[in-house]
C-alpha cells in the first residue's frame, strides 16, 4: 500500500443523518419482475435468450431462474444496467457481476433462490422484526434478505459509514457501486500490506460505532469484508446485518469486535475484543427518523 493510502479517509460525521433504532418494513409480495416473468412477452424472451447464451452465464442455471431474469430485465429497462460483464465473485448464496451503466461500472449481486444456504441465514433471520410473518418460503426469504441488504446499506450510508453506494434493488437482485479498478476488484484488508494499522483500526472501529449508533450490527465483520478503495476503507456484505432488536445482536456484536480486534492485534495494534466492544457500545442507539424515506424495495 502506498504512502497516500496509509492515512485512510474517514467520512465526515457531519454527513451522518437518519440515526436511530427503528426498522423499515420489507415487502416480499410479487413485484414487476414476477409479472414480467409470467407475461413472457417477446422482448423479455429475447432478453432471456441473450442472457442464457452469454458465455459468462452458461453455467448459472441455479442463479438465473425466470423471475431473476425478469428482475434483470426490469433493471435494464430502468437504466440501472446497460451491459453485463463477467463475475467478480461466486458463492453459495449469491454471485456478484460487474456491469456497465450510463455513469460507469456497477456491481450486480444476484442471490440464489434455489441454492441459498437457508440454515446459515436462519441465525440472522429468526428474531429480526423485519422478517416477522415470512415463514420458510424460500423465495420470500431470499427476496427479503436482498431488500434487507439494500436497506442496511442505505442506513449505514446515512449514519456516515463508508459502504458501497446502494443504487437499486429488484426482487433478488441488488445493484450497487462497483469498487475496484479497470482490471480488478478492490483488495480486502487481508490482501494488502497495511502501512499504518493504527489508523486503519481507528477508522474501522469508528464505523462500527456509527453502525451501532444507527441501530445496526454487522454480524459477520472481519478483515475479509473490509476493502481498500481510493484511499478509503469500505465495509462490505451487510446482508446479514441485524437491528438491535434482534435477540442475538449482542452476541453478533461481540463476535465482530473479537474478529476485528484479533486481526489488528496481529498487525501490531494494542487492542482486544473487550476494549473494542466497550468503544463501540459506549453510545446508545438514538431513536430518530431513521426509517423514514428508507424504501424497502428501492428504485423501481
Amino acid at each position: 500500500m502506498s504512502d497516500s493510502e496509509a492515512e485512510f479517509d474517514l467520512l465526515d460525521p457531519d454527513e451522518a443523518e437518519g440515526l436511530g433504532d427503528e426498522w423499515e418494513e420489507i415487502d416480499v409480495s410479487d413485484d414487476e419482475a414476477d409479472r414480467i416473468a409470467r407475461k413472457r412477452d417477446r422482448e423479455f424472451l429475447q432478453f432471456r435468450e441473450r442472457i442464457k447464451d452469454a458465455d459468462q452465464f452458461k453455467v448459472e442455471d441455479s442463479v438465473f431462474d425466470e423471475a431473476t431474469l425478469g428482475a434483470l430485465y426490469k433493471l435494464v429497462q430502468d437504466g440501472h444496467i446497460a451491459a453485463f460483464g463477467g463475475p467478480l465473485s461466486t458463492g453459495k448464496e449469491a454471485n456478484v457481476y460487474v456491469a456497465a451503466a450510463d455513469e460507469g461500472e456497477v456491481a450486480v449481486k444476484v442471490y440464489r433462490i434455489n441454492a441459498s444456504d437457508f440454515r446459515s441465514m436462519r441465525d440472522y433471520l429468526d428474531g429480526d422484526p423485519r422478517f416477522e410473518g415470512i415463514g420458510s418460503d424460500k423465495k420470500k426469504v431470499v427476496v427479503a434478505w436482498t431488500k434487507k441488504e439494500f436497506a442496511n446499506l442505505q442506513r449505514a450510508k446515512r449514519a456516515g459509514v463508508r459502504v458501497p453506494e446502494p443504487i437499486a434493488v429488484q426482487r433478488n437482485v441488488l445493484v450497487m457501486e462497483y469498487l475496484g479498478g479497470v482490471d480488478e476488484r478492490a483488495r480486502r484488508l487481508n490482501e494488502v500490506d497495511i502501512e499504518n494499522p493504527q489508523v486503519a483500526y481507528e477508522v474501522v472501529r469508528e464505523y462500527m460505532r456509527r453502525l451501532y449508533r444507527a441501530g445496526l450490527v454487522h454480524g459477520d465483520l472481519s478483515e475479509y469484508n473490509v476493502v481498500v478503495h481510493d484511499g478509503e476503507l469500505v465495509i462490505l456484505d451487510l446482508g446479514q446485518a441485524v437491528t438491535i432488536h434482534h435477540p442475538n445482536y449482542r452476541e453478533f456484536l461481540e463476535r465482530d469486535c473479537e474478529n476485528v480486534a484479533n486481526f489488528f492485534a496481529r498487525q501490531g495494534v494494542d487492542t482486544d475484543g473487550d476494549r473494542l466492544l466497550e468503544f463501540v457500545s459506549a453510545v446508545d442507539p438514538e431513536p430518530s427518523v431513521a426509517a423514514e424515506g428508507e424504501a424497502s424495495d428501492g428504485p423501481v
